[in-house]
């Protein structure tokens, strides 16, 4: 476990303090052999190839954007039931989220459209951990 890193999933919920940035987000498939753009947020080798998450500037209109919200605890990669918490709630509000893990932060997307409501739907996640 990391230095700090927190595991116990009730002090994650507590812990969430969902952060929305400002920057949409689009996920592409790069060409094999490309280079990673210096703007990507991620990237993900697949069997079917590289996907990327890169600023949504760069893509064609109409393609579909995504929020970012990232949950500011500081999860330890081997914490059980997080992933499973978020996802859970946002469904239960209708909502779509796709979930990057990174190594101090878990980073939650979600259509652009409706992050407002998502952003409400993880501070409640963690307001109701408190009770």
């Amino acid at each position: 476990m990391k230095p700090g890193a927190v595991r116990d999933l009730k002090a994650l919920l507590l812990g969430l303090k969902p952060k929305l940035g400002a920057r949409a987000w689009i996920f592409v498939a790069l060409d094999e052999g490309a280079l990673i753009p210096a703007t990507a947020f991620a990237t993900v080798r697949e069997e079917e190839g590289l996907c990327a998450v890169l600023p949504a500037e760069v893509g064609a209109p109409g393609e579909p954007r995504f929020a970012r919200i990232t949950l500011q605890v500081n999860s330890d990669l081997e914490a059980v039931g997080l992933t499973a918490a978020v996802a859970t709630a946002l469904a239960a509000s209708g909502l779509a989220c796709n979930m990057i893990a990174g190594l101090n932060h878990d980073h939650v997307f979600v259509p652009w459209d409706q992050r407002g409501d998502a952003l409400k739907v993880l501070e409640k996640l963690s307001l109701d951990a408190r009770r």
